[in-house]
């Protein structure tokens, strides 16, 4: 059984109820979100061959702090950075350190800020140089796979929806749908109900609510889906070291479909590839 709550009445912990948040609410996801989409602008012209990902994140921090908000992953269960930087074949929550990214390599940078109390959580790859045609086929099915789950957020719709969209493209295109991490409710809290599953089908999960905040994070490899977390508790990588790539967007479920609150407002959703109408 499903229980729906109206955020503004919810307690400030993860009860398993969705919450349904208000205009008020959307335009303070809209505040949070356009300031971590800027920020994932801004590293568009930083990121290249020689870079440190410890660069990034003091970018990250500097950024947040410049614009009144902090960034979320920060000391979040022990983790220590102010984003995650995930390389070729790290799925997710690679762990900035003082490696450079090399020319070729492909990186996931995940920001995360909380302005007054509002999460605003987005990432995207970027190519490091010049990328090899399978990495940037990669990247396109990978982000393609963000904008048909996307896609499918209506009211009415399942949140299986969204799943069945991503794994029927991503793997007619011969790559996997990784299964261990999911999208998820997000808002006043970093993560919280519902979890948004990237495969599965139409008609299973909660039904899409007006008002429902989450994420949604397609984690796409080039090989099979299997990963395991390295001994550091936190960094994911593919078992067969293929490439693995993401991208995130948070969306607002509305009347008639939903608002990307993270867009990017220069137009970067994909930096690095050719600009991109979906």
């Amino acid at each position: 059984m499903v229980n729906y709550i109206e955020a503004s009445t919810a307690p400030p912990k993860n009860t398993g109820a969705i919450r349904l948040y208000d205009a008020e609410a959307f335009e303070g996801m809209r505040r949070a979100c356009q300031l971590t989409a800027r920020c994932l602008d801004a590293l568009a012209d930083i990121v290249k061959p020689g870079l440190l990902t410890d660069e990034i994140d003091r970018f990250v921090f500097d950024f947040g702090m410049d614009h009144g908000a902090y960034p979320a992953t920060l000391n979040y269960r022990g983790y220590t950075k102010s984003t995650c930087t995930s390389i070729n074949h790290v799925v997710c929550h690679g762990i900035p350190n003082d490696k450079p990214l090399r020319d070729g390599d492909i990186v996931n940078i995940d920001v995360t800020f909380v302005l007054d109390g509002w999460h605003g959580d987005s990432s995207r790859m970027y190519p490091v140089g010049v990328v090899k045609r399978a990495a940037e086929r990669l990247l396109e099915v990978t982000y393609e796979s963000l904008m048909r789950g996307i896609g499918a957020v209506r009211p009415g719709a399942r949140t299986g929806a969204i799943g069945a969209a991503i794994q029927t493209y991503a793997e007619a295109e011969r790559c996997s749908v990784v299964r261990d991490f999911c999208g998820h409710g997000v808002g006043r809290l970093f993560h919280d109900t519902p979890n948004i599953l990237h495969y599965g089908r139409a008609n299973e999960g909660p039904e899409l609510r007006e008002g429902m905040i989450f994420t949604i994070e397609p984690m796409i490899n080039l090989g099979k889906p299997h990963v395991k977390v390295l001994s550091d508790g936190w960094t994911a990588v593919t078992r067969d070291r293929s490439l693995s790539a993401q991208y995130e967007h948070t969306v607002g479920v509305t009347s008639d479909g939903c608002e990307i609150f993270t867009l990017s407002p220069g137009g970067l959703d994909r930096p690095g590839l050719p600009s991109h109408n979906g």
